[in-house]
């Protein structure tokens, strides 16, 4: 009976530790370039968008010379037709510093491995040597998911260990950059969310350095490119992400590393970076920098079924930045419109008992500058307000209206107009040279 009893027991044991294990794996981030189910070609991707986008390409070409028919035509044909599977998704202008197209591109979402990008950023702005040599943590070497390979005890240098994070998406690296940059993972972490909230990213927070799932780990589309835009700010970074293969040297032995960036890789014009991802609850994640002759964009997808839809998602939103929008110069069409403004409405703007005449200025935004320059899909257009009444004594800076800037229905930037100087109450000096000019006329 006892020996029954034992196998029964046993037999339980053996079926709960499989449960375990199973349940366990479901949290992994696999590596993206070894995953076996997905033997991905993004020339086929290719092939196929450009067999079903050809006959809105020719239209586009036949109408290359004209900016604005180019622009209207692509509007009309392209936002028909692009179909993604991204749950999630936006094209980030990094000159404007806006997302310009999208979907919950503000709604917050799992990330994956995208989180190395923060990861970088706290590493390269807190360490004084790249290549001072580091022994691999205990920790480090026992983390799961998307690995470089790490052994406790190992040597490599922080330079290698970021190759290793950014190319290679090594959760090891991850681990091994957090304990020797913050002192323990905890720690980096902190700093982590510490940047976050430095940058005003207000819907980003980070339990890991590595981005393994976690229901207080996440960030929006639209904050995820504010954090790539930040770092491709650091030469090194943007460096690293745009290496296509590598060799790293672990304990003094050369091993090569291949970015595991599908579209980085498949050699699509103006591609840049950046960082690839994925988790069960995530999905396959991807953000790409690319720049074309002016146009500098970063697209972000994330919670897409598979590698090759999260590719497809990617070369469609790129072509359809590059169809749909062009740059204006902003600051410009703002100040021809201003001194419209003025010929028309200072005059009008009462000021009872004012000593003096108004005058007017343009209030600089938040970040005390007007965007100079921006994408556009639509011509700009403008709506302007303006108070007709105001009583003395008004002072420098007092609102009398504003410039609201319109892409289409969406406003892109909203400019105060100003009091230029203080204009104090009328005194009976004033009262007086104004009788004498009237009577002396």
């Amino acid at each position: 009976m006892k020996d029954n009893f034992k196998k029964i027991l046993a037999f339980f044991i053996l079926i709960s530790v499989s449960m375990y294990m199973f349940i366990g794996a479901t949290n992994i981030s696999y590596a993206d370039d070894e995953d076996e189910k997905e033997n991905l070609q993004v020339e086929d991707v290719l092939e196929e968008i450009n067999a079903s986008n050809e006959n809105e390409a020719a239209k586009i070409n036949d109408l290359e010379n004209s900016k604005k028919g180019v622009t209207e035509t692509a509007a009309n044909t392209n936002n028909e037709n692009l179909k993604l599977n991204s749950r999630r998704y936006a094209i980030y202008d990094r000159l404007s510093k806006r997302v310009v197209y999208g979907k919950d591109f503000d709604k917050e979402s799992a990330m994956a491995s995208t989180t190395k990008v923060m990861s970088a950023i706290i590493v390269l702005e807190n360490c004084d040597n790249l290549n001072q040599e580091v022994q691999v943590n205990k920790k480090a070497a026992q983390i799961r998911g998307s690995v470089l390979g790490l052994k406790e005890n190992d040597k490599i240098t922080i330079n290698d260990l970021m190759h290793g994070l950014l190319m290679r998406s090594g959760n090891d690296c991850a681990i091994e950059l957090s304990i020797a940059i913050g002192g323990s993972t905890e720690d980096f972490v902190e700093l982590m969310n510490e940047k976050a909230k430095e940058m005003k990213l207000k819907h980003t927070h980070f339990t890991s350095p590595h981005g393994l799932d976690n229901p207080e780990h996440y960030t929006t589309p639209e904050e995820l490119a504010k954090i790539t835009d930040y770092a491709l700010k650091n030469k090194k970074f943007s460096e690293i992400v745009k290496t296509k293969n590598y060799t790293i040297h672990i304990n003094g032995n050369a091993k090569n590393l291949k970015n595991t960036n599908e579209v980085l890789c498949s050699n699509i014009e103006g591609v840049y970076g950046v960082k690839t991802g994925f988790t069960n609850n995530a999905g396959r994640c991807l953000v790409t920098s690319v720049k074309r002759n002016n146009l500098d964009f970063i697209i972000v997808v994330l919670n897409a079924d598979s590698r090759k839809y999260r590719a497809e998602d990617t070369i469609k939103l790129i072509n359809f930045a590059f169809n749909n929008f062009r740059y204006i110069n902003l600051e410009e069409k703002i100040n021809e419109e201003f001194e419209s403004w003025k010929n028309i409405n200072l005059k009008r703007i009462m000021i009872e008992k004012g000593a003096k005449d108004l005058k007017a200025e343009l209030r600089k935004n938040v970040s005390n500058d007007i965007i100079k320059e921006v994408a556009i899909r639509n011509e700009i257009t403008f709506e302007t307000n303006t108070i007709t009444y105001l009583k003395a004594p008004v002072y420098k800076g007092t609102q009398i209206g504003n410039i609201a800037v319109k892409d289409g229905d969406e406003i892109i930037e909203t400019i105060d107009i100003v009091a230029k100087e203080d204009i104090s109450r009328k005194s009976i000096k004033n009262y007086y040279l104004l009788l004498l000019k009237y009577y002396g006329s």
